[in-house]
């Protein structure tokens, strides 16, 4: 499409009510990614949004600008996610709250699919995932602070090497999808390596 035919679209096009058409984009976006990877296109995506690849462009300047957008909705809402799991746990299932969120996370795609984004060549869209594994990163220090907390011990390691080592973990499950390995068995391998590292709460 030529820069004029665009501006023309964009003048003309007519988008219902603002942000919540942008909003309607941005998750059938998502959508289109979980379902069919990083690679997939404008029209695909408009497609899935119902509606015109016009409309997408009125909203977003092009691919790449869409897809940083994805990213950044995909690292809010599982750090989202993981902060209401772990806040509302007690000091008796604060292990398994965690474990409950990591179910709910593999199984909804949106972590894989942020995973997957990373390999798009395009420095917003890198820019994007890389914000995103700060936010990711900082969200797991806190929850393994938390867990410690409520079970009354003290990690003998900084809690964000801790948050990275649960990152790390979450991302390997999230990309080994296809394996016959139970991940609830992992996880509860990784706690125990992790609970290994405290000494008793001296309070």
């Amino acid at each position: 499409m030529a820069l004029e035919d665009m501006a023309d679209t964009r003048r003309t096009a007519v988008a219902p009510a603002g942000d919540a058409a942008r909003e309607r984009i941005r998750d059938g976006a998502a959508r289109a990614v979980v379902q069919s990877g990083p690679a997939v296109s404008m029209a695909d995506i408009a497609a899935l949004c119902g509606t015109s690849k016009a409309l997408l462009h009125y909203h977003y300047a092009d691919r790449a600008h869409l897809l940083a957008d994805v990213v950044r909705r995909f690292a809010s809402r599982i750090v989202a996610r993981e902060r209401a799991a772990i806040g509302a746990a007690g000091p008796g299932n604060a292990v398994d709250a965690h474990w409950q969120w990591v179910e709910a996370e593999l199984r909804r795609g949106e972590l894989r699919a942020l995973l997957e984004l990373a390999t798009v060549r395009d420095d917003l869209v890198r820019d994007a995932v890389a914000a995103a594994a700060q936010a990711r990163r900082a969200s797991a220090s806190a929850t393994a602070t938390l867990v410690f907390e409520q079970l009354g011990l003290i990690p003998r390691v900084p809690g964000i090497l801790l948050g990275d080592t649960l990152v790390a973990f979450l991302d390997g499950l999230a990309l080994d999808v296809d394996s016959d390995r139970d991940p609830r068995v992992s996880f509860d391998v990784l706690w125990l390596a992790l609970l290994g590292l405290v000494e008793e709460n001296r309070d």
